[in-house]
């Protein structure tokens, strides 16, 4: 049997996803279940956040993903979530 994961959404990658066209919304949480089905694609690059998790961020069609992966949870839980068209 196939060990699934899911995504979880914080309120700031909720709140990005709620302010897009819908269209957009649902292209950004496609690309949340496609992360989801193979969190251990590899990220663009990594970076420890304050609680010493290792966010990965991924650069996908057109929105950079920050995410950490709770295997004991089988979660993958999207911190952030960014327009890459506008990010600097």
């Amino acid at each position: 049997m196939v060990e699934r994961y899911a995504p979880c959404f914080s309120d700031l990658a909720t709140e990005f996803i709620l302010n897009l066209p819908k269209r957009r919304q649902r292209r950004a949480v496609d690309c949340a279940y496609t992360l989801a089905r193979r969190p251990t694609a590899v990220s663009d690059y990594i970076m420890l956040d304050s609680a010493g998790h290792k966010v990965e961020h991924l650069l996908t069609e057109g929105f950079i993903f920050a995410y950490w992966i709770d295997h004991a949870h089988r979660l993958v839980m999207i911190t952030e979530i960014d327009d890459a068209k506008y990010s600097g």
